[in-house]
């Protein structure tokens, strides 16, 4: 784990960042205290992958999204 003040990651935020790219955690501070932590993604698990996948067929897509869902003769406003 390496520490960096706000200064120092700003200067040399690619190399930070290839640090957390190798799996390495970069804690930042302002004044000697963390204020927050980069760390590389964890892996996805099984639950948030069949969480993603029953978001991505649940999507309704439409040819014409302006296209009213439903026919005007059928709005009981309308009648």
């Amino acid at each position: 784990m390496k520490d960096v003040n706000v200064t120092a990651l700003r200067q040399n935020l690619p190399n930070y960042l290839a640090l957390v790219e190798r799996g390495e955690k970069v804690r930042i501070t302002v004044h000697g205290r963390v204020i927050a932590e980069i760390c590389p993604p964890s892996p996805p698990n099984d639950e948030t992958t069949a969480a993603r996948t029953r978001l991505r067929n649940s999507l309704v897509r439409y040819d014409n999204p302006f296209e009213s869902a439903v026919a005007a003769d059928e709005w009981e406003m309308n009648r």
